[in-house]
């Protein structure tokens, strides 16, 4: 490896994603068929007057719309809801039946999805300032609006009524209902008015105190300075992109891609444990006193609804169902890494004791030596590799390879209507029946004012509507790759390639989900599960015919990467990973912990986790690591674990039925009818046992970083 590349790309293939990757609103009662027939309705009589390009057949996605369009659309969607839902609520509860309330609410679902996030993806994709705006404020609306119709009470009494007949026609429809039911207790529905007003009341102390810990840290704006030789071993290029002092030291500002490549390419030891100590005190005392009096807040929270504590709210609706059961998971796979960890450890210590004489190893110096170990392990050159990506060919084999694989067609579309000219536009199509599943709009190029990271947006979901026929699902992959570079095609890191394989799994997990309801369509799944189909299929980038597949030299394709460089990537991916992954569990089980118990000192209980995790590496002096840890704070509190609990259970998956032909076809249908099809309309667990004729275990992933390891 030539450059910090090299380890930037790994750290970007083990995926600490703090999202799902999904534009989509969940947990509101859902709306009568009438209601989003006359939006329907309205709108394509827009549709009819200024529409130029042709048609997707059966997506009621509407693109290119303008501002005042979006407002009006907004105003059509929140007027009609607030209709319907009177209507709803006025059904009386002798008279409820499976007929008049579940289907027309399903049915209502699946028609309102593409219309809400035809009001909303505008804001990521969209040129126009204003169109961005108005976008944005659609979202503060319908959002504002999906809250206040999850706390009718009125229309929960009707849908409890029809849960309390029992009238399911199936096992999907009975895990509907029980879903809308869940969902409107989940906000109170089934406590007093005072518990529920109190409820209320702390949700928005934790909401303010969630965004004032995050603001703490974004606006944080302390920096370091250090001479030339301080920072020697960083390439000049970082060098030249850092703000200067006025004695001409250079400004190293603690935001974490400043402080990322510091700490894996300085060679001064001083200097990584200064930038170390610095970015680990951050907003020191003022976020630890927000991130205890939230957890406090928390657990109120969470036993107002009948829970033990916060974390037992938290992953009761996950595929791990108890914190006890995280717990076991992330202590097994702690003890099983122990061993290689350990190997590591004591490769990293023997190399600093090389270069940098008795001085102890810390916990600053794991990603320099890590990736030390690395440069002298493989010879891998990052920024050669990625002349041998060029963007068309690396997405003409991802199709390729998805086709086949999943007994798919993909046909695009030339003259569909988009939003800017490098937008694309492909049909999806059953390879056998030929029927059409679904559409994916590509929005894959770099410009202004766009989202900036790669990302799936679902569209529209897949679902049966009453008459039998089954809605078409659509998605969006956004992404701001280099189109091209001097005339030149653009080119891709081996980061960028491994992402796009990800999520392009997302979008073909979107596509060919079969389930019923649309609330449990495409990626509404159970969010310990949504990522695994997508892991799964991310292992293909690192096989030898995948590789070949999608590589070739830019300047003559004919040349794929070396037979040696693609078994180089697969040794690369899992070396040095068993030390890094501990130093994860022990932020996940820091989280765990602190929503599974009542006044936990923090600071303490990071001394104390710390070396036990880390064999023996104390933590920092004078560091608060739970002052500057954003995911325990929004988005992923109690829930940490996830993406490990992903990862290993796709693992799972690929080594036992990938490994050895990871092109099989009839493997291939067996994931896309028994993993895919059934989106969140059975439990993953059940999924994953009925694919895999066993329950998941760990145990292939703990053999797989064994298997290639230092």
């Amino acid at each position: 490896m030539t450059e910090s590349q090299g380890t930037g790309d790994k750290m970007a293939t083990e995926h600490k994603r703090d999202r799902r990757n999904v534009l989509a609103f969940t947990g509101a009662a859902a709306l009568l068929a009438l209601a989003v027939n006359l939006a329907i309705s309205a709108f394509n009589s827009h549709k009819k007057k200024t529409k130029k390009n042709k048609d997707l057949p059966g997506s009621n996605v509407c693109v290119n719309l303008s501002a005042s369009e979006i407002r009006r659309l907004a105003d059509r969607i929140i007027a009609n809801s607030k209709s319907v839902h009177d209507r709803v609520a006025s059904v009386p509860l002798d008279k409820v039946t499976y007929k008049n309330v579940v289907s027309p609410l399903a049915e209502l679902e699946a028609r309102h999805f593409p219309l809400m996030q035809s009001c909303l993806f505008a804001k990521l994709v969209s040129t126009s300032d204003d169109v961005r705006k108005a976008s944005a404020e659609a979202e503060r609306r319908i959002d504002g609006h999906v809250l206040m119709c999850s706390k009718r009470e009125d229309v929960y009494r009707v849908i409890k009524a029809i849960a309390a007949r029992g009238e399911w026609m199936n096992a999907e429809a009975k895990h509907y209902i029980q879903s809308l039911v869940r969902d409107f207790e989940r906000n109170g529905l089934s406590i007093t008015v005072t518990k529920r007003e109190e409820m209320h009341r702390l949700r928005a102390q934790i909401d303010e105190l969630s965004l004032q810990y995050i603001k703490n840290l974004n606006d944080d704006s302390t920096f370091l300075l250090f001479s030339e030789a301080e920072l020697a071993g960083l390439p000049p290029d970082f060098l030249k992109g850092l703000d200067t002092a006025e004695n001409g030291k250079f400004k190293v500002i603690l935001k974490s891609n400043y402080v990322a490549a510091v700490l894996e390419l300085c060679q001064v030891g001083t200097t990584r444990k200064m930038v170390a100590v610095a970015y680990g005190k951050r907003c020191g005392e003022v976020n630890l006193a927000i991130l205890e009096n939230l957890v406090k807040l928390r657990h109120k929270y969470a036993r107002l609804l009948g829970y033990s504590n916060y974390a037992d709210y938290a992953v009761d609706l996950r595929m791990a169902k108890t914190p006890s059961k995280v717990f076991d998971f992330l202590e097994d796979i702690s003890v099983n890494l122990t061993n290689l960890a350990n190997k590591e450890l004591n490769m990293m210590k023997d190399l600093k004791k090389k270069e940098e004489g008795d001085i102890p190893f810390g916990i600053e110096d794991l990603l320099y030596y890590a990736k030390r170990v690395e440069e002298q392990k493989f010879d891998l050159d990052f920024g050669a590799l990625k002349q041998y990506f060029p963007v068309n060919l690396v997405l003409s084999g991802v199709f390729k390879i998805f086709q086949d694989l999943f007994g798919l067609r993909f046909e695009e579309i030339a003259d569909a209507e988009v939003w800017h000219d490098d937008v694309c536009v492909f049909s999806v199509f059953d390879l056998s029946s030929g029927e059409l599943l679904g559409y994916f709009y590509l929005d894959l190029y770099k410009r202004e004012e766009k989202y900036g990271n790669t990302c799936v947006v679902a569209l529209q979901n897949g679902a049966l509507s009453v008459d039998g026929a089954r809605q078409v699902a659509v998605a969006l992959l956004i992404s701001q790759f280099e189109k091209d570079i001097g005339g030149h095609p653009g080119l891709l890191r081996f980061s960028e390639v491994v992402n796009l394989f990800h999520e392009f799994g997302h979008v073909v997990q979107h596509i060919c989900n079969r389930a019923t309801f649309a609330r449990f369509s495409g990626l509404r799944v159970d969010p310990d599960f949504v990522e695994i189909p997508a892991q799964v299929l991310e292992n293909l980038c690192y096989e030898g015919f995948a590789l070949k597949l999608i590589s070739g030299f830019h300047q003559d394709i004919t040349k794929p990467i070396k037979d040696e460089t693609c078994r180089s990537l697969k040794r690369w991916r899992h070396s040095f990973s068993a030390l890094k992954l501990k130093q994860e569990i022990l932020y996940c089980l820091f989280d765990q912990i602190i929503h599974s118990a009542d006044n936990i000192d923090v600071v303490e209980l990071f001394k104390h986790l710390h070396p036990k995790v880390m064999l023996g590496l104390p933590v920092l002096e004078g560091t608060n690591p739970a002052s500057c840890f954003p995911r325990s704070v929004i988005g992923y509190e109690a829930a940490c674990y996830s993406r490990i609990w992903s990862e290993v259970f796709a693992a799972d998956i690929f080594a036992s039925k990938f490994r050895g032909d990871p092109s099989n076809q009839y493997v291939g249908m067996q994931f896309r009818n028994k993993v895919l099809g059934p989106g969140g309309a059975k439990e993953p667990v059940e999924v994953l046992s009925d694919f895999l004729g066993r329950e998941p275990s760990i145990q292939a992933f703990i053999e797989s970083k064994a298997e290639y390891s230092v």
